[in-house]
């Protein structure tokens, strides 16, 4: 027979079994979200990576958290925002654009990576190989950058009497030297004139589209940089204002109003990041990871807007392409 007291000390003590089960659990891991935009012009990137993690068993709020830092289009702020990271102890960063992945690998050589970047990673001296990366960092690779050249051809063959391209780029973007490289090849390839327009900032993406117009440039083509494709709308409006047919690298170019895009499918880049940040979660090293290539290309032509611009868009594109937006 139990005494009082001691069947007291016994209740006493069974009820703090699950209090200390609870307090030998492992902590839930935390994603670092390091981000070139805001949460308005990331939210179909967002999307995407948090359906990749689902697909490795993660779901944000159950058995994973996230925290965000946003740049706001200040890429000056990057560094602090990964340093805030790292005091943070995340467990991995998502970095989301090359100046996140620039500014994440210089915060922290421990705390493992991803990248989505449009860039060579090895050439940027970010890895050490595509097939090993040997590092704390992996990546998902866009074929975006590399597609100018076709761009070019894309628009010459929409607007077949075009004799000047404008090219909007971010000079302080890791993008831009190859971009403006490949695209002074393909214009004296196709007989064209250049003009190279920077913007940094709103007021000079204005200035830009100005220029254009003084120029009589015919055609645009809008860089891949990530401080362009976080100002879709207002792209696509100032092309729509100024009456030129301008092509994208993304498709969110073109569902937002854009004449056409011509690119890798950046959505599916970031669930593909997704799928690597919870595999890392698993315990996956990043060094063993090998760099991801999303290398299916497609062709979205907006046909509402071509007719607004006056654009007959040819049989053979319209056939060619992935998609037709009525």
């Amino acid at each position: 027979m139990i005494g009082r007291r001691a069947f007291i000390t016994l209740l006493g003590g069974a009820a703090t079994w699950p209090l200390a089960a609870r307090a030998q659990q492992a902590p839930m891991p935390v994603i670092g979200y390091l981000s070139t935009g805001s949460p308005e012009s990331d939210g179909f990137r967002l999307n995407a990576f948090r359906r990749g993690l689902n697909e490795t068993g993660y779901v944000e709020g159950q058995n994973v958290a996230i925290e965000y830092r946003w740049a706001q289009a200040q890429y000056d702020r990057l560094s602090a925002l990964a340093a805030d990271l790292v005091r943070r102890q995340v467990t991995v960063i998502y970095a989301m654009g090359t100046p996140s992945g620039f500014a994440a690998k210089q915060a922290t050589t421990t705390i493992p990576i991803v990248f989505n970047l449009g860039v060579d990673p090895v050439t940027l001296g970010l890895v050490a190989s595509l097939n090993r990366p040997g590092s704390n960092a992996t990546r998902i690779a866009l074929l975006n950058v590399e597609l100018m050249g076709k761009r070019l051809e894309l628009l010459r063959e929409l607007v077949p009497t075009v004799a000047s391209i404008a090219l909007l780029v971010n000079p302080t973007s890791a993008n831009t030297e190859p971009e403006t490289r490949d695209a002074g090849e393909a214009t004296r390839t196709l007989g064209l004139q250049l003009n190279v327009l920077n913007a940094t900032n709103e007021s000079e993406i204005d200035i830009a589209f100005a220029t254009l117009a003084r120029q009589r440039a015919s055609a645009l083509v809008i860089s891949t940089d990530t401080f362009f494709t976080n100002r879709r709308d207002r792209l696509v409006a100032l092309a729509a204002r100024h009456g030129v047919p301008a092509i994208y690298a993304y498709r969110e170019f073109a569902l937002a109003g854009g004449l056409m895009s011509y690119g890798t499918n950046v959505t599916d880049s970031h669930r593909q990041a997704g799928v690597y940040t919870g595999r890392i979660l698993k315990g996956e090293k990043p060094a063993d990871l090998p760099i991801q290539q999303v290398t299916r290309v497609e062709l979205i032509i907006n046909m509402k807007t071509a007719k607004a611009l006056g654009v007959t868009v040819p049989l053979p594109l319209l056939s060619r392409a992935d998609e037709v937006i009525e």
